[in-house]
């Protein structure tokens, strides 16, 4: 154990925030008043520090084996610092790896599974999120357009965003799929006019859209359904689609499914946008060093990513074809921070608002996660991409022409012009 504590030693003296660590025995390393002060508990999260297997200090800490004083910016410059190399690397495995994660794949992402697994992370309490959320509760990337909007304000700017990429139009019915607490499919409805239909695995989230749709005097034309998108009816397709933050949860072995079914939900010469987290690296189904297996227990079980490359390959295998892609990845770090930044500024309100012991856990494991986020999307681990796409043509000599049945410009003046 000497050998752990002058390994432990030495990184202090080497880390770009200062640190001070409290041993199980109660032994002080580091300085008083340091930036960052962590109380190790058991001799086990000890070796977890040493190792830099960060995701596993996360775990401790939810597990109250390991306390930590500081802010969470601090903590996540010390995190990097301790990493022992590329989580993206670290995370990435052979052929029958490969082969294994893709019948577990298949395994995880059955409707009923796919449904407590939703339900795990997005009904732990709408007071909760809303806390930390901007008031439409939109719990996706934000856009920012100017460099000094808020969050609330590059929110509302990805909405538009969205919207000018499908090329919306009054009367078009239009479906979300994981339409969350209802900001798009609302946004789309009262500035676009379009006929809306929203879906979703989450019991609050379909209460509180519901609620919003008949205040709003939206009834007529607006609807929101508990339904796996996967039962969807493809009798009258749709003319646009938008699927933000939920490809996500179908997993990697269901994405040509997922893309077929998107495929045969919109009509000839639709437009389908697919708004998703991808992966860093192109072999890596997560990120290593704990982070990835920390995610899957506290926040997002079933969650999967790939990188854009599989994305684009399997959107094609789906039978669409792609006509725009977009990554947003800084746009996603500076959203997790002021996600961050809200939750910390609210601690007591939060604990109120979710109780107890079991609580407190959820707390601390969306404190790193949050923080833990916007990390990877700084330092490229993750990324974030929007894809624009319709069903691939059949050889129509028509379509440089502009006919009315397709949508898709030859150009992207239209989602940039000012309006």
């Amino acid at each position: 154990m000497s050998s752990v504590f002058s390994a432990i030693e030495n990184k202090i003296a080497s880390l770009p925030v200062s640190l001070e660590l409290v041993l199980p025995d109660g032994t002080h390393l580091g300085s008083p008043g340091s930036q960052v002060r962590m109380m190790v508990k058991d001799k086990a999260s000890l070796m977890h520090l040493a190792a830099g297997q960060v995701g596993v200090i996360g775990e401790d800490y939810v597990e109250g084996k390991v306390d930590i004083d500081g802010s969470m910016r601090d903590l996540m410059r010390l995190a990097v610092a301790i990493l022992p190399g590329s989580p993206v690397d670290a995370a990435r495995g052979g052929w029958l790896t490969s082969l294994v994660q893709n019948l577990v794949s298949v395994w995880r992402h059955s409707i009923e599974r796919d449904e407590r697994q939703i339900q795990f992370h997005y009904d732990l309490s709408d007071d909760f999120y809303a806390l930390w959320l901007d008031p439409r509760r939109v719990y996706s990337c934000a856009y920012f357009r100017e460099p000094d909007m808020t969050v609330a304000q590059a929110q509302e700017a990805k909405l538009d965003h969205i919207c000018r990429k499908l090329k919306l139009h009054a009367g078009e019915r239009m479906l979300d799929v994981g339409a969350g607490w209802g900001g798009l499919l609302l946004w789309a409805a009262e500035h676009y006019g379009v006929d809306a239909t929203g879906i979703t695995l989450s019991k609050n989230q379909h209460a509180h859209v519901n609620r919003l749709i008949e205040e709003k005097g939206l009834g007529g034309r607006v609807r929101m359904h508990l339904l796996d998108y996967r039962k969807l009816d493809e009798s009258v397709p749709y003319d646009k689609i938008a699927s933000v933050g939920m490809f996500e949860h179908v997993g990697r072995a269901q994405l040509k499914g997922y893309f077929s079914k998107l495929r045969r939900l919109v009509r000839p010469g639709g437009l389908v946008l697919n708004h998703g987290i991808t992966a860093g690296g192109i072999d890596n189904p997560e990120l290593g060093s704990g982070m990835g297996e920390f995610i899957e227990k506290y926040i997002f079980p079933g969650g999967e990513l790939t990188h854009i490359s599989n994305v684009l390959a399997t959107l094609t295998d789906g039978g669409l074809e792609d006509l725009d892609v977009e990554n947003l990845r800084p746009h996603y770090a500076r959203t997790l921070w002021a996600w961050s930044d809200a939750l910390e500024a609210r601690l007591p309100e939060a604990r109120a608002i979710l109780g107890g012991e079991q609580g407190e856990r959820s707390l601390r494991a969306y404190r790193m996660y949050l923080a833990g986020c916007a990390m990877g999307f700084e330092h490229g681990w993750v990324a974030l991409h929007q894809v624009v796409a319709q069903p691939i043509s059949t050889g129509r000599a028509d379509e440089l022409d502009y006919p009315a049945d397709l949508n898709y410009p030859w150009r992207r003046d239209y989602i940039y012009r000012p309006q």
